[in-house]
């Protein structure tokens, strides 16, 4: 039987004594994970630590990233192997990108990616207020982002605006003022988690950011913008 996506982050939520009423802190804009300090800066695959295998475990790579040489950055593999710890490209993060994105202003994340694999992913985030099981309140990219097998660093813009996500359980305003997971996952889909499928992808410069005007394209919530970093 396949546990729930969702039974890790009630898990998360009893061990760390979260209440369902409190306040969450607002995210604060330009806030910026870098990798340069040669952590994963919290991010992980497993938020209990249970039957993560090693090769799917997000590792800091101290060279290599946008700037070239003793750039560090976030790589994530996933195996694609059904059934298995790890199968999926799912990166989560319970730390500094849990907490209100209204209050904080926060209208979009920015970050630049690599598809180091032989397939295309579709990058989708996914904002979970996991205080049960199922969350009650969970949001996710209503457009996923393309990106191109071999792809080189490219820079992309998640909006995060209510109108550019879509609600999975409970309501969007909701689960961006109480964040208590932020996930970046591929899915084709408007699902989570999305299909098993082996990938290579580095993520660095995750930051904070208001949301580009140019974004708002016709106001259909236009869910990316890359440009090949040069």
């Amino acid at each position: 039987m396949r546990l729930s996506p969702w039974v890790s982050s009630a898990a998360l939520a009893l061990v760390l004594g979260v209440s369902a009423n409190a306040s969450a802190a607002p995210i604060t804009v330009g806030q910026i994970d870098t990798f340069e300090d040669g952590t994963t800066q919290g991010w992980q695959i497993n938020l209990l630590g249970m039957g993560s295998p090693v090769l799917s475990v997000p590792a800091n790579f101290p060279t290599g990233g946008p700037a070239g040489n003793g750039d560090n950055f976030l790589m994530m593999i996933s195996t694609g192997v059904p059934m298995t710890a790890g199968n999926r490209m799912t990166v989560l993060n319970a730390a500094q990108w849990a907490g209100d994105y209204l209050a904080g202003g926060v209208s979009a994340i920015s970050m630049d990616v690599f598809n180091f694999g032989p397939s295309a992913v579709n990058l989708r985030l996914l904002f979970e207020d996991a205080m049960g099981a199922p969350p009650q309140n969970v949001a996710v990219s209503t457009n996923s982002i393309l990106l191109p097998a071999f792809s080189g660093w490219t820079n992309v813009i998640f909006p995060i605006n209510p109108g550019s996500l879509t609600a999975l359980n409970g309501n969007v305003n909701a689960a961006l003022s109480n964040t208590t997971i932020l996930r970046i996952f591929d899915s084709a889909a408007l699902t989570f988690p999305g299909s098993p499928a082996l990938s290579v992808v580095g993520f660095d410069n995750i930051t904070a950011v208001p949301e580009p005007a140019t974004l708002l394209l016709l106001g259909t919530g236009v869910a990316f913008a890359l440009r090949r970093r040069r």
